[in-house]
């Protein structure tokens, strides 16, 4: 008998323990997961941070209004979710900041996929490849990329760019001749109204620059590495994520993606799948 109440005593103090478990759990807040997809698509518009300043990849027309190949690609996403869009004109440096703060859903700006930047935000595969090169003054006879040494160079703040420069200025003690802008639109005036020697841009944008003013011609390319660019999200946003690795797959596949390109920078579109990975 005393077998049977000890047994009892034991089911009992379980269940009892398990009651508790339960009103514990229910009684503390859970932490809200992110869930992007199902905000933007309830909310029924999608918040799109491009950098505007960035022509033919991002800019703004005759008319005033956002235009570009990331423009167009905010205009895709936004279709195939079925809501409207807002684009939102970015600075290099606000691009991981609208990310962080909760101001943009998503960021299509040209961004380097870092793995320091990467413990601050979320990174989709590559959804466009670039170079870096430099504009120079039509009259500062620079051709190549050792002759930067002794001149003034100037690139955007925050960018990959400045940084892999700075990198070299630092080697030649070159760091007081360099000049640092928040937009690229002020490091192609620099160069144009003969403050700069050198810009530092990418390959998309030497084009529409040297047409633009006729102080400024192509110059070296960088000797640093090709950059792959990704879409930005909030990195613990994974449904998010997953969402637009699929999309960037799907203009590839659709033919989209080589329109675009065609489009607005001209010729093939890089190959964005890298030689012994998954993507």
């Amino acid at each position: 008998m005393r077998f049977k109440n000890s047994r009892k005593g034991r089911l009992l103090a379980s269940a009892l323990l398990l009651a508790l478990m339960v009103a514990f759990t229910l009684a503390v807040p859970q932490q809200a997961q992110a869930d992007t997809l199902d905000d933007v698509i309830d909310a029924g518009v999608l918040n799109c941070g491009v950098v505007l300043d960035f022509p033919p990849i991002g800019y703004r027309d005759e008319n005033n209004q956002p235009a570009g190949f990331d423009v167009d690609y905010c205009k895709d996403l936004a279709k195939v979710l079925d809501v409207e869009v807002e684009i939102l004109a970015l600075t290099w440096a606000e691009r991981l900041p609208a990310i962080v703060t909760g101001r943009a859903d998503v960021v299509f700006g040209a961004t380097s996929d870092s793995l320091e930047r990467a413990k601050t935000v979320g990174f989709s595969i590559p959804y466009a490849i670039y170079y870096a090169q430099a504009i120079v003054g039509a009259d500062t006879g620079i051709t190549t990329f050792e002759q930067l040494n002794g001149a003034r160079v100037a690139a955007a703040v925050g960018t990959v760019p400045e940084q892999e420069y700075l990198k070299y200025a630092e080697e030649w003690g070159m760091e007081d001749k360099y000049q640092g802008y928040q937009s690229e639109n002020e490091v192609f005036l620099a160069v144009a109204q003969g403050k700069a020697d050198v810009g530092i841009t990418t390959n998309t944008a030497v084009l529409p620059i040297t047409q633009q003013y006729d102080t400024v011609v192509a110059g070296p390319r960088m000797p640093w590495t090709t950059d792959y660019t990704s879409v930005v999200v909030d990195r613990k946003d994974l449904t998010w994520l997953n969402y637009i690795n699929l999309f960037v797959t799907h203009q590839v596949r659709s033919g989209r993606y080589q329109e675009l390109w065609g489009h607005y920078v001209g010729g093939e579109a890089p190959e964005l799948r890298i030689p012994g990975v998954m993507y």
